[in-house]
C-alpha cells in the first residue's frame, strides 16, 4: 500500500504501537496476531531497529501514555483503523475488548 510506504519514521512507529496495543486487548498475543505484525514490519519496510522495538512489544504492551489517538495526524486516521481492524480480526476471533477499544478509537477519531 502506497500509503504505508509514505509514512515517516515517527508515524510507522506510532501505527505499530496501536496496532500492538489493540493485539494485547485480550491480554494473550496469538499466533495469527503475531503474523500479521511481522507481515506489517516488512510492508512498512521497517529497518531491523525498529522491527526489534515492535517485536519487544509483542512481549510487552506499549505503554498506555504512549497510545494517544489525538497523535494520529488526520490524513493517517483511515490507515491506522484498517491496519488494527486487520490484527485484531487476524486470529480468526474478535474479543469483545478488542471491539469495544475500536469502537471507542473510531469515536475519538472522529
Amino acid at each position: 500500500c502506497w500509503m504505508l510506504r509514505n509514512l515517516e519514521r515517527p508515524e510507522r512507529l506510532q501505527l505499530m504501537k496501536f496496532v500492538c496495543s489493540f493485539a494485547w486487548a485480550d491480554l494473550e498475543i496469538r499466533p495469527g496476531e503475531r503474523d500479521f505484525v511481522a507481515r506489517l514490519i516488512r510492508r512498512l519496510e521497517m529497518d531491523p531497529a525498529e522491527a526489534q522495538q515492535v517485536k519487544g512489544w509483542l512481549k510487552l504492551p506499549p505503554r498506555p501514555e504512549a497510545i494517544d489517538p489525538t497523535q494520529i495526524p488526520p490524513e493517517h486516521r483511515r490507515l491506522f483503523i484498517d491496519e488494527i481492524r486487520g490484527v485484531i480480526e487476524s486470529d480468526g476471533d474478535v474479543a469483545e475488548e478488542e471491539q469495544e477499544n475500536l469502537d471507542l478509537l473510531r469515536t475519538l477519531l472522529a
